[in-house]
């Protein structure tokens, strides 16, 4: 396959519908975007590609398939103001509807490998969040083994339900062959959540973050987000103050904390898909979620804009470099002239992402629990 034959599994999008035909000025975001609509884009140099998704069957919801909600994202993106120059976006369109869910997968996986395998960072506007799947098994079509980031206010393995959306995770942790190094679950609410259910996704290696424990600082997500290939987003992870199409639960992230989460997103090396799911129009007031997520996507261009600042760890006058000892173990940490960001040298030889409060542990003799966390794993 090829970037010429993903376009039979894709719907061109119309702009006058999306601008309701008022057009776009030449300062916003829609006037400086490659889109599919009459033919298909040049995205050679795009640092960002968008595919919507409005497949929900997943999530019990039968009718007909509906671009609905990835288009009226779309709409508040587009007519946001442009501040990336160096940021380029392509829009290919939404995923043509398939006969039965399984082709909806098929067709969003072949789409997001071809692009991920383009060297592409992929944006999936969806859907209900069962598509993660999709967007997970595009990895392995390729054969790539990546670590993987949810944040969700739930976590999506309750095996007493039918529906993909409420258990699509177990597929993804436990299926063969298994593509998954390593698995984080971001913001997730306690009541939601079986208390078993943390004890094993614990013995898996697996790392869970209670919402209030990102909340208190989130800084400390960056490295989580920054090891990562994909990233999944479902909007129930969001307060419904601020994300009135979320109708699972008042709390959990603001609208700002989101856009945070999705900053990282940009500036992580190695992420290659961002998945936004679970937002449903017709439960949106004023589309004020839609906003919500138009502004998290602009968050993820910025993001992209300041990891583009970022020099490769191989560039060592571009980093303070420090030595030390905890519990007889020598290690080398590295911090960014540039970003601040730091990374931590670990036994097998490779760096992964840290903070300063692991530098700060490990300097008072003690042992940073992301690298006791990253050792037990490998």
């Amino acid at each position: 396959m090829s970037l010429h034959t993903i376009v039979d599994f894709l719907q061109p999008l119309n702009i006058h519908e999306l601008s309701n035909d008022e057009g776009y000025r030449n300062t916003q975001i829609g006037q400086n975007i490659w889109l599919h609509d009459e033919a298909f884009p040049d995205i050679e140099e795009a640092d960002l590609v968008i595919v919507g998704c409005g497949e929900t069957r997943g999530a019990g919801m039968i009718g007909n398939y509906s671009t609905a909600a990835p288009d009226a994202i779309r709409h508040e993106f587009y007519s946001l103001y442009h501040w990336h120059n160096n940021v380029k976006i392509a829009d290919v369109g939404n995923i043509k509807p398939g006969a039965s869910l399984t082709d909806t997968y098929a067709a969003l996986k072949s789409v997001v490998s071809e692009l991920i395998e383009h060297k592409k960072r992929v944006v999936i506007l969806g859907g209900s969040h069962d598509n993660t799947l999709a967007q997970y098994q595009a990895y392995g079509s390729i054969n790539k083994v990546i670590e993987a980031s949810c944040v969700d206010a739930r976590i999506d393995l309750n095996m007493e339900s039918r529906l993909p959306a409420d258990n699509f995770l177990m597929e993804m942790l436990t299926g063969e062959p298994n593509y998954i190094r390593h698995y984080n679950h971001l913001g997730f609410q306690s009541y939601f959540v079986h208390p078993h259910m943390l004890e094993t996704i614990d013995k898996l290696r697996f790392d869970c973050y209670r919402v209030g424990r990102v909340k208190e600082n989130i800084e400390e997500m960056e490295p989580v987000i920054r090891n990562s290939n994909m990233l999944s987003f479902d909007i129930a992870a969001i307060q419904h103050a601020h994300a009135p199409a979320n109708r699972l639960t008042p709390n959990g992230f603001t609208g700002e904390e989101s856009c945070i989460i999705m900053q990282y997103a940009g500036m992580a090396p190695e992420m290659s898909s961002v998945g936004i799911y679970g937002y449903d129009p017709s439960k949106d007031t004023d589309t004020l979620t839609a906003k919500q997520v138009s502004h998290m996507l602009w968050y993820l261009m910025d993001g992209v804009y300041r990891g583009k600042q970022e020099a490769a760890l191989s560039n060592h006058n571009e980093y303070n470099e420090f030595r030390l000892a905890f519990a007889e173990v020598e290690a080398t940490f590295l911090q960014s002239k540039r970003t601040g960001r730091w990374w931590m040298h670990m036994p097998d030889g490779r760096y992964i992402a840290c903070s300063q409060y692991d530098y700060i542990t490990a300097a008072s003799n003690d042992i940073p629990e992301r690298w006791m966390r990253a050792v037990e794993r490998s």
